[in-house]
């Protein structure tokens, strides 16, 4: 009998986790379940779902306490005959394991980043009680031991469950030079791409300190920064102050990152958190050598010397050596980029991210 699974995002994106979960949807066995999403507000998530097909829901929440939206989320289990929920970060895992508790539906947690939440007391202690009825799920080894330490959750109560992505699209030559006319590159142009919500914690203003040095060693090198977020008027006043306007481009929210992708030399993830970065992931799947810090998942992700290199957290210098000898050496280059796109093919495609899922979604029905 074919279930349904209710997909519940804290967030509408554009963003990491709002991407798994479009993902992880439409990349459910039809056969044996039938997605729905329902979000706090819309936004690129809605988008990306009633895109793919999905049936989207939007109901406003005011808190915890908001009694009209427990009530339409009440109605929206029973006439949709929800048979388990999938929440997604704080606030839906939250909402929804207070209602998950209340009808007897099993529900699964998924967290896919630190995000303080461990900061305060409350929110640890809400994670602790989520733990007693919902199966927790962390998106990297490192997440899942942090979570157990920092809130207080037993290991039993929490499972890892890499991201996964599907094949990236591949650029025949004429479009391959069309997107480099289009951003105005020229043939000798080298290219680092950086794909990230504009916050502080992806890092970005090292690479931005990084860049100078790079330039010096690699002059006709230009970055794409491609995301958006609070922090953009700040990286413009830095490529300013540091006279980067010809080499530094900040492109915003797009939809063709594998384009974008594909003309990359490098691509650098400068974060100084992460869970599971789906950017990483597609650059990896479009077979681009990696620059990542040694924080979070990064390292389960990154093998050093082998698909990438690793490097300290804001620390700049250590950007730059690793940039520049990528971009000085095609061999190294080429190999990092095989290994990564092997990697990803091996350990972190869709279809092994959704057989997991589905796993835990049956043995949660059986145990209910």
């Amino acid at each position: 009998m074919k279930r349904t699974v209710l997909f519940f995002s804290t967030s509408s994106g554009p963003g990491g986790a709002e991407r798994v979960v479009s993902n992880l949807a439409a990349a459910l066995d039809p056969d044996l379940f039938r997605p729905l999403v329902c979000l706090f507000r819309p936004g690129w998530l809605k988008d990306q779902c009633e895109y793919a097909g999905i049936p989207t829901y939007v109901i406003p929440n005011k808190g915890v306490f908001d009694y009209s939206w427990i009530s339409r989320f009440l109605r929206l289990l029973r006439e949709e005959r929800v048979a388990i929920i999938h929440a997604h970060e704080f606030d839906a895992i939250v909402h929804g394991t207070m209602v998950a508790c209340f009808t007897r539906t099993p529900i699964v947690a998924t967290i896919h980043g630190k995000h303080y939440f461990w900061e305060k007391r409350s929110r640890r202690l809400a994670y602790q009680l989520v733990s007693r009825y919902a199966r927790m799920v962390a998106v990297s080894k490192d997440l899942k031991d942090f979570v157990i330490e920092r809130a207080g959750i037993h290991r039993e109560r929490i499972t890892v469950i890499y991201n996964g992505i599907g094949r990236q699209p591949v650029l025949e030559l004429p479009d391959l030079l069309q997107c480099r006319y289009e951003l105005g590159l020229h043939d000798d142009d080298q290219v680092v791409g950086a794909v990230g919500s504009l916050y502080p914690v992806k890092g970005h203003k090292y690479l931005l300190e990084a860049a100078p040095s790079i330039i010096k060693n690699c002059p006709r090198v230009k970055f794409l920064i491609i995301g958006r977020g609070d922090q953009e008027p700040l990286l413009m006043e830095q490529v300013r102050r540091l006279g980067l306007e010809y080499h530094v481009f900040l492109l915003g929210l797009r939809q063709d990152i594998p384009r974008l992708l594909s003309v990359m030399n490098v691509f650098v993830l400068p974060s100084l958190s992460e869970g599971l970065s789906i950017a990483a992931l597609e650059a990896m799947a479009s077979g681009k050598p990696i620059v990542a810090t040694r924080v979070g998942g990064n390292p389960e992700l990154v093998i050093e010397g082998e698909t990438g290199l690793l490097v300290p957290i804001e620390n700049s210098h250590a950007l730059s050596i690793g940039i520049v000898r990528i971009l000085n050496d095609r061999e190294l280059a080429g190999t990092l980029g095989k290994n990564a796109l092997h990697r990803v093919q091996e350990c972190f495609d869709i279809k092994i991210m959704a057989r997991n899922y589905q796993e835990l979604y049956l043995r949660c029905l059986k145990d209910n």
